[in-house]
């Protein structure tokens, strides 16, 4: 429901590229910085460590997704926006992983 909402309200930046599919794979990656950094430190619970990252967050992010509005963006001829997606997507996905990870590690 969180991924559908979040994909809701990237509708009103626009139906020509995939906003949301954008914000939900950068935002779940951030969150599993944030759990990965919590784990690190803190340690907890393995099954609720699984459940969380491949569970909740595995369930939210959309890999699936992302290759598909991609390859959309590239059948309709708009290669820029195609690359500045994929690219976009996986080193902004990469930075905030890394953000929440040093968030984690500054807050604990």
């Amino acid at each position: 429901m969180a991924r559908h909402g979040v994909g809701l309200a990237a509708v009103r930046l626009g139906q020509g590229f995939p906003f949301g599919t954008l914000a939900i794979n950068i935002l779940g990656s951030a969150l599993m910085g944030v759990l990965v950094g919590w784990y690190a430190l803190r340690g907890g619970s393995q099954p609720l460590r699984l459940f969380l990252a491949t569970g909740v967050l595995g369930g939210f992010t959309t890999f699936s997704t992302f290759a598909l509005d991609g390859v959309f963006l590239l059948q309709r001829g708009e290669n820029a926006a195609a690359l500045a997606y994929i690219f976009g997507s996986v080193g902004i996905g990469l930075g905030g992983l890394l953000l929440g990870l040093l968030a984690m590690r500054t807050l604990l």
